[in-house]
């Protein structure tokens, strides 16, 4: 899809409305002057030092949201697509400028975006407790809102397949009160399913997780990795990310990849080596931020921020800048790691 496409798509569905240009400019202003290499980004085994910059820093972009959530990369556009859930709008990054726009508002409460195999935005809706999405001319197309005649709970993150099926978690967050969508019974467990956008059929590829989260793909897509961020029963449990064997259009052989006890894993995404960069929050002081996990499911390196971090993608022209949606801000960090996702 053509950049002036998908930027005319921009300007037909969002509020276009410029955030408050003071207000950019006084959250821009550094801090303090801190000095290289960034503190933040740490090594936790040695495996993790090739994938640092030794001369780039942590940057906070932009600060102003309840709770953001859904980056997803345009590379066709320079800019990043966020999700500010309670505030019920989608927000634009632009990385020419560094202007923040309202992209779309209302936004029916979105979570997680991503992009279909012909550039096309798919995101999950929890107040209509549906999963979209963003047809070239800016009309949007409802994929999926009921399983079994029942309804969706509140979809929450999403990827696409290379065959171009669909991938999401619906745990029902959005249900579960009014702040990030409204508050109404829960008619199906908390799945997840894949849908074929052709036929719109959705099957059930996994159920044994209480509240199903982030996913993504292994590099070879052979391998699915799920976070359930469920509650544990008893204080010494888990709070996993689970890894599954993708067989075809199923799923086997379901295990722990990695704990994230004390605290909780989000958003996860893949590098093109296999390493899990995972979102983290909730844990102890010097927990906020993205842990990353080895292959073999070994915690290598942190990436330190002073809020919760909700989810991330890896974006920029070589796919080797990640964003990081942490809270009420939006971070980015260059590193020696390409995002294996589809840019």
């Amino acid at each position: 899809m053509r950049r002036r496409t998908f930027m005319n798509i921009a300007a037909g569905t969002a509020t276009a409305l410029a955030l408050k240009p003071w207000a950019l400019a006084r959250e821009q202003e550094p801090k303090s002057v801190g000095t290289y290499p960034d503190p933040a980004v740490e090594a936790v085994d040695p495996r993790f030092e090739q994938y640092k910059v030794n001369n780039a820093a942590v940057e906070r972009l932009y600060t102003g949201t309840r709770w953001a959530e859904g980056p997803v990369w345009v590379g066709d556009g320079r800019y990043l697509l966020f999700s500010d859930i309670p505030n019920n709008r989608m927000l634009r990054w632009l990385e020419d400028t560094g202007e923040v726009s309202v992209f779309r508002s209302p936004s029916n409460y979105s979570n997680g975006n991503t992009r279909d195999r012909e550039g096309r935005l798919i995101t999950c809706e929890h107040d209509t407790r549906r999963v979209t999405r963003t047809e070239h001319d800016g009309t949007i197309t409802v994929l999926l809102d009921n399983f079994q005649n029942k309804k969706l709970n509140a979809p929450n993150d999403v990827i696409v397949h290379s065959d171009g099926a669909i991938w999401f978690t619906d745990p029902g967050y959005g249900i579960m009160s009014n702040y990030e969508g409204h508050k109404a019974n829960f008619e199906l467990p908390g799945n997840v399913y894949r849908l074929d956008p052709k036929t719109r059929e959705a099957t059930v590829v996994a159920g044994d997780l209480d509240k199903p989260n982030g996913l993504c793909f292994s590099p070879d897509e052979k391998k699915l990795y799920i976070v359930d961020t469920g509650a544990p029963k008893h204080p010494t449990d888990a709070h996993p990310i689970r890894v599954y064997d993708v067989d075809g259009v199923r799923l086997k052989n379901g295990r722990q990849f990695a704990n994230l006890a004390p605290g909780n894993s989000d958003g996860i995404r893949c590098d093109t080596d296999g390493n899990v960069w995972s979102a983290a929050g909730w844990g102890a002081e010097g927990f906020n931020g993205v842990h990353v996990f080895a292959p073999d499911g070994t915690l290598i390196g942190k990436i330190h921020l002073p809020e919760t971090c909700a989810n991330l993608c890896f974006g920029g022209t070589k796919r080797n800048r990640l964003f990081m949606v942490a809270s009420q801000s939006l971070y980015a960090v260059y590193v020696n790691a390409q995002g294996s996702q589809m840019p």
